[in-house]
């Protein structure tokens, strides 16, 4: 297996920076480099020359906040050999190095391997990795959308993906849906994203640092500047109201419509400045799950012919599920007691994942993404198979 780096930002958190470094020295013996990149923190990090475990780390200090595209100096910085650049962020870390053989076996056309991430389990609960465990699931991403704080890329792909003259993540975005943008651009290129479960990472998300008003401005600036630089042009409009109406609706239940009102002030003026790069209608559907929702419910539907289906757990483009279905002739109600099946309808591997869990007692349940049997194997149960 070729070398792989592990990159990761970090900003005036050290004590989380060095249990993340600590995690990383406890994974068994295996070729890697570390990559820490400092986003003009004050004071600057401090890392150690090499973990305990003999891996060396590198300590790039920055002299501005760049926020995700940081991971590109790191990028650029990461020995030649290594083929695989692991994204992580100062609070995460893989919880095994099943991951090595999940990236092997990618075939060429994958250019990024997304993570299974877990939250911490909550109080009183099973540690994480065991058959009882009941750790959630990070939320975020889709089919082919990774969550910048567990996945791999290629290295030559990653630097390849160019914007704006800058190879990687684009700085503009900061944090927040810059793996949307940097997806579609892999997408366009002809490469593919998957993800293998065996990749299995914990994000401790770390509070220290995060300002709803901030993530609500970015997420609204950030997902709008996405749908307008790549959506095509008969979807586009349809997609920015979309995007506005979901973060509304998360800004008034998280309290932050300060920072919802200043993100719609940004659009207003920067949506017009952004590059036209539209996606095919086939890479825009892969781009939005759509074409892995039809291809699964295909499936499942060609093996049960259920012809009524309730909707539960709705999340992250419920509206592709719901055409999905109705492509299939299949009519929706609201009576779950009467449906012949239950669809999870969200997109977002966490918690879809999450809902199987829940629900996999009933029998008429039906996930709109991944091998049912797959969903319903837990993280030890893959561990087991992966060893």
């Amino acid at each position: 297996m070729p070398p792989i780096a592990y990159i990761l930002p970090t900003r005036n958190r050290p004590a989380c920076l060095a249990r993340t470094l600590s995690a990383l020295a406890a994974l068994p013996p295996h070729s890697a480099e570390v990559i820490v990149i400092d986003n003009a923190g004050e004071p600057p990090a401090s890392v150690p020359f090499q973990l305990a475990s003999g891996l060396p780390v590198t300590l790039i200090l920055r002299s501005r906040n760049d926020g995700a595209a940081a991971r590109n100096s790191g990028a650029r910085a990461a020995d030649p050999s290594a083929e695989w650049l692991v994204m992580l962020d100062d609070d995460s870390h893989p919880l095994n190095l099943n991951f090595l053989a999940a990236l092997q076996a990618q075939p060429p056309e994958v250019a990024a391997l997304c993570a299974e991430i877990f939250l911490p389990p909550p109080p009183g609960h099973s540690a994480l990795g065991t058959e009882h465990s009941s750790s959630p699931r990070e939320s975020g991403g889709l089919p082919e959308i990774p969550i910048g704080c567990g996945v791999a890329y290629r290295r030559d792909a990653f630097l390849a993906a160019e914007i704006h003259s800058t190879a990687g993540y684009d700085p503009r975005f900061n944090f927040y849906a810059e793996e949307y943008d940097l997806a579609a651009r892999l997408i366009r290129a002809g490469h593919r994203i998957a993800l293998d479960r065996r990749f299995a990472v914990l994000h401790e998300k770390t509070p220290a640092g995060r300002s709803m008003d901030t993530i609500l401005r970015r997420l609204v600036r950030n997902n709008a500047w996405v749908m307008q630089r790549y959506a095509p042009a008969d979807a586009r409009r349809e997609e920015l109201r979309r995007v506005l109406s979901r973060y509304a609706r998360i800004a008034r239940k998280e309290n932050a419509l300060g920072g919802y009102l200043a993100g719609l002030a940004e659009c207003s003026t920067t949506l017009h400045r952004q590059p036209r790069a539209e996606l095919t209608p086939r890479q825009w559907e892969r781009f939005t799950g759509h074409a892995a929702c039809r291809r699964s419910l295909l499936r499942q539907w060609a093996a049960r012919r259920f012809t009524t289906a309730a909707l539960i757990h709705r999340g992250k483009n419920d509206h592709i599920v719901q055409a999905c279905l109705q492509e299939l002739g299949v009519r929706i109600i609201n009576d779950e007691s009467a449906a012949d099946a239950l669809v999870i309808a969200t997109l977002s591997p966490g918690p879809l994942l999450d809902a199987w869990d829940a629900t996999a007692h009933d029998p008429r349940l039906v996930a709109p993404w991944l091998d049912p049997i797959e969903q319903s194997l837990s993280i030890a149960a893959l561990n087991r198979a992966a060893a």
